[in-house]
């Protein structure tokens, strides 16, 4: 099935609570990205986000911290399309050390998973 990936760094524009803590809904805004691009992928539209079935939070994010996000469609009906997703931390700031520090991480940390179901209209299914 097709799989797609976006990384990126949380900047302190990202960090929504005290100690540079990024909210957990920007994850889900990431999935939101990565089901897009796979819906263009597989469909030629964009499509919808029906639902998400579950979300688990697993580990902080904070701001200067790098997130892999990936996602990949599991199961194709006539106009759902049925993903699962999971962000990992893969770099991690290290402002315990100086505000410029950060460590590659030799195993990412996953941060969050998710399963959720998106939607294309049959009408608009190009592919």
């Amino acid at each position: 099935m097709e799989k797609a990936t976006i990384r990126l760094r949380m900047s302190s524009g990202d960090a929504h609570y005290g100690g540079n803590l990024v909210d957990g809904a920007h994850m889900l805004a990431l999935f939101g990205d990565v089901a897009t691009e796979l819906l263009i992928r597989h469909d030629g539209d964009e499509g919808l986000f029906l639902t998400y079935d579950s979300v688990q939070f697993k580990a902080p994010v904070y701001a200067g911290d790098f997130i892999e996000a990936e996602g990949e469609i599991t199961e194709v009906g006539n106009s759902s399309r049925k993903m699962t997703f999971v962000a990992r931390k893969y770099i991690k700031a290290r402002t315990d050390i100086s505000d410029s520090a950060a460590d590659l991480l030799e195993e990412p940390e996953v941060v969050c998973e998710a399963t959720g179901i998106c939607v294309v209209q049959k009408q608009n299914q190009r592919k």
